[in-house]
């Protein structure tokens, strides 16, 4: 399913960006080094479009998908080789490039205010399946499959894969997939609840966007206020999360939406 392209207003490098019906897709476009998250522009692109569909009140969901043969492989393995890149120098040199690289991604994602659908159409490994376990949901093609393979390469997840993935599937699977860098086929991935459903690999994207415009339908200032609560949830004493539901609660009954919606309850009524 192809949907058609409004004007690009963002600088991307190695993306192909599209939005219609209050739905973005960011699609990663650098097939030949398999989407790889290092060597290439894509961390730039990720944290432009995290910027812009903060900033854009007409988006309301955000799909994030690759082309070609991989969602993402994450780390290009050629740049390890390499000696001026970002896995190369000193350890305070190494450090401050992973801070300043790579670790952006899951700080710009943790604030993008809509929901992120990544739509894995093949494997997504190490920071690809880091990053697939930063959005909101994981739609997965059956020909895909995840591997958490850090430890083949004898590093660790630097990018914060390890804190992502254990609050989706508990310490005990995520350190199991983190001490063995197996692969977590599509069938499992549904079983254990990394991923919301499997499709066949030629409705990937067109499951992904039809649950994509479920959600874009609901009031957008709500939806926003929503996923700011269920990010904080996990974080907040309870005293302090039920301020902030009064505070949104507060906010949303005196907006338009509020309003809207009861009109059409009433009328659906009548």
């Amino acid at each position: 399913m192809k949907i058609k392209k409004n004007k690009n207003r963002l600088d991307l490098k190695d993306s192909i960006f599209e939005t219609k019906n209050k739905v973005a897709v960011l699609r990663f476009n650098r097939d030949d080094i398999r989407n790889a998250l290092t060597g290439s522009s894509l961390i730039d692109d990720i944290l432009k479009t995290s910027d812009y569909v903060n900033k854009n009140k007409n988006i309301s969901v955000l799909i994030i998908t690759g082309s070609g043969r991989a969602f993402s492989s994450g780390g290009n393995i050629k740049e390890m080789f390499k000696k001026n890149s970002s896995f190369s120098g000193k350890v305070e040199e190494v450090e401050k490039k992973y801070r300043y690289g790579i670790q952006q991604i899951p700080k710009a994602l943790e604030k993008v205010e809509i929901p992120i659908i990544a739509a894995i159409n093949g494997p997504a490994i190490g920071a690809g399946f880091d990053l697939a376990c930063m959005c909101d949901f994981r739609i997965m093609s059956n020909k895909a499959y995840f591997a958490e393979n850090f430890i083949n390469l004898g590093i660790i997840p630097g990018d914060g894969g390890a804190f992502f993935l254990q609050k989706l599937v508990g310490y005990q699977k995520a350190a199991e997939f983190t001490f063995t860098g197996r692969k977590i086929l599509s069938d499992e991935a549904l079983k254990i609840g990394l991923t919301l459903k499997t499709v066949d690999d030629d409705k990937l994207f067109e499951e992904s966007y039809k649950f994509a415009q479920i959600i874009a339908k609901q009031p957008a200032n709500t939806l926003r206020y929503s996923k700011r609560l269920l990010k904080m949830g996990s974080k907040l004493s309870l005293d302090e999360f039920l301020d902030f539901c009064a505070l949104f609660q507060g906010i949303s009954h005196n907006h338009n939406e509020h309003k809207i919606a009861l009109q059409k309850l009433k009328n659906k009524k009548k």
